[in-house]
C-alpha cells in the first residue's frame, strides 16, 4: 500500500516542479493581438551630437544626466535623474527581449539596448513575469488583460497613467496611444503624490508582498510634452544606497516637477543605459538582471 502512495506523492512533486518551470523559467513566444504599424528602425548618433558620459545634445534629443545623494551612513541614497526632451515622440521607443513578446524571454537591459542603438534606456514593466495587464508598444497591442493602473504615453508626447479596466485597448490606440505599461503604482497624478502606499501591492504573483519598502527602483516622470524624466534608484548596498521606499520615490518626481509620474519593475531589475554603458550598479554588485523589456530614447 505504501507503494502507490511514494508513486502518486513523486507524479505529484514532478508535476509541481513542471508547473513552476513553465510559469517562470521556459520561455513562451505569444501571439501579437493587434497591429497595423510597419515595425520601425532604429538609427544611431546624429551627425552634429555633442556628447559626453552624462549628457547628449543634438537638433533632435536632449539627454542630461545627474547622479545624486540625499542622507549619509546606512540611511545614504544613491539615485541617478535623466532629464530628456525630444523634438517629437518618435525618438521614444520600446523593445522586447530578443525582439519576441512573450514569458520567460529575457536579457539584460543594455544588451536589449545595443541591438537597437538606443542612446539611453532603462528597463521596463518585466510584463514576461505576468500574463496580464495591457501591453501596447510602438503601436501595436500585444497583451489586453486589464488588471491594474497603467502608464500611457503617446503620440504627441503626453503621458498619463490610466485605469486598465475603465478603458478599452481600442480606445487607446484611437486616441493616440504609442506605448503603455503595466506595473505600478502610479506616484504622481496632477502634480501631485497619488495616495499612501503603505499597502501597495502590484498583482498576486507567486511570493508577492508588499513593495513600500526601501528597494532599488525604476520610474517615468511627466514635465511637458515631448519632456521626461528617467530616475533610477540604487539600493540593497551598506553605505552606498539603501534604496527608497515607494513614498519617497514618489517626492523625487513631485519635487523635480513632474505632473505626471509612474513606478516600474524595480529590484535588480532597476538600470540605467546610457551610450554603452550601465550608468548605475544594479543591486550594489554592478550586475543587471535579465529582463523582459526597455524604454528606450533613440536618434
Amino acid at each position: 500500500m505504501l507503494l502507490p502512495v511514494i508513486s502518486c506523492f513523486i507524479i505529484f512533486m514532478l508535476l509541481l516542479a513542471y508547473g513552476l518551470a513553465d510559469r517562470y523559467l521556459i520561455e513562451h513566444a505569444e501571439q501579437v493581438v493587434h497591429t497595423d504599424k510597419e515595425p520601425g528602425t532604429s538609427i544611431g548618433r546624429a551627425m552634429d551630437a555633442q556628447a559626453d558620459d552624462w549628457n547628449y545634445t543634438s537638433d533632435e534629443v536632449e539627454i542630461h544626466i545627474k547622479e545624486m545623494q540625499q542622507g549619509d551612513g546606512t540611511d545614504l541614497v544613491t539615485y541617478f535623474v535623466a532629464d530628456v526632451k525630444m523634438k517629437d515622440a518618435s525618438h521614444l521607443k520600446t523593445a522586447f527581449a530578443k525582439d519576441t513578446f512573450g514569458r520567460n524571454i529575457v536579457e539584460p537591459t543594455s544588451q536589449i539596448a545595443q541591438k537597437h542603438n538606443a542612446l539611453l534606456a532603462i528597463n521596463g514593466d518585466y510584463y514576461g513575469f505576468r500574463s496580464d495587464g495591457l501591453t501596447i508598444r510602438n503601436g501595436t497591442l500585444y497583451r489586453d488583460e486589464p488588471a491594474r493602473d497603467g502608464l500611457a504615453f503617446y503620440a504627441d508626447g503626453l503621458m498619463k497613467s490610466f485605469d486598465e479596466l475603465s478603458i478599452s485597448s481600442k480606445e487607446l490606440l484611437q486616441s493616440g496611444v504609442t506605448h503603455t505599461f503595466s506595473f505600478g503604482p502610479v506616484l504622481v497624478t496632477n502634480g501631485e503624490i497619488a495616495g499612501d502606499f503603505e499597502h501597495v501591492k502590484v498583482d498576486t504573483n507567486f511570493g508577492n508582498h508588499s513593495i513600500q519598502a526601501a528597494n532599488p527602483r525604476t520610474g517615468v516622470g511627466y514635465l511637458a510634452p515631448n519632456h521626461y524624466v528617467f530616475v533610477i534608484v540604487d539600493g540593497r548596498k551598506e553605505n552606498y544606497s539603501r534604496g527608497m521606499t515607494l513614498t519617497e520615490f514618489a517626492q523625487v518626481f513631485q519635487d523635480l516637477g513632474c505632473t505626471e509620474a509612474y513606478n516600474l519593475d524595480g529590484g535588480g531589475s532597476s538600470t540605467l543605459y546610457f551610450r554603452g554603458r550601465v550608468v548605475n550598479n544594479p543591486l550594489g554588485r554592478e550586475k543587471e538582471r535579465s529582463v523582459s523589456d526597455i524604454l528606450y530614447v533613440t536618434e
